[in-house]
């Protein structure tokens, strides 16, 4: 009758627990750098969605004034608030809104259009890494992202409009705004804001 080795049946089995062991730290480690980079890449995106959108809240509240200096225009009026004039690309803010975000502005913010609707595409550095690694260079390396945010009217002027009397801003959300061009300095607080007139919003 032969006898049994558990002796031997541990020994052996000792060499797969190790391996078993090292293939498991191995899995952990990778996934461990894999969520440094990762979270440098969330928030260098994070970053330039707040730039992109800065951007183009700026052009948005410009688009405004405009509408409400030339009311009196019908010609020019309508440029306005279908965000078809020429204002500035917003980069004062998207440049403040990068910084917070602990990040550079390192292009744009660029005039561009999404679908026929003014839109402001940016791109960011961040000045953040993945942090400590002993993997080499994670703990150097910054993400790069891009962003583009688009300004989409949403009111027209209604027909009954008439620039020496009262213009009617009818919008999506069935508000209409009646506006005496004549008093409009005078009374800013019932005039619609730049968030009544436009839908800013990120491109996915």
């Amino acid at each position: 009758m032969t006898v049994p080795s558990f002796n031997c049946d541990r020994g052996q089995a000792f060499p797969i627990y190790i391996m078993s062991v090292g293939i498991l730290l191995f899995v952990a480690f990778a996934l461990f750098v894999f969520a440094q980079a990762a979270s440098a890449r969330s928030g260098g995106q994070s970053a330039a969605d707040a730039a992109a959108l800065a951007a183009a809240q700026d052009s948005r509240d410009e688009y405004t004034e405009n509408f409400f200096r030339d009311i009196i225009d019908p010609a020019t009026w309508v440029l306005w608030l279908e965000g078809q004039g020429e204002v500035a690309s917003g980069a004062a803010g998207a440049a403040v809104l990068a910084n917070e975000n602990k990040s550079n502005l390192t292009a744009g913010p660029t005039s561009t259009r999404d679908g026929g609707f003014p839109a402001r595409e940016v791109t960011i550095q961040t000045r953040f890494t993945g942090g400590d690694s002993v993997v080499p260079g994670i703990e150097t390396r910054t993400a790069q992202a891009s962003a583009t945010a688009v300004i989409k009217p949403r009111c027209f002027i209604g027909p009954e409009s008439d620039p020496t009397k009262l213009v009617f801003v009818h919008c999506k959300d069935g508000a209409v705004w009646e506006i005496d061009p004549k008093k409009i300095v005078n009374v800013p607080d019932l005039l619609p804001k730049p968030q009544d007139l436009f839908d800013v919003h990120l491109v996915k």
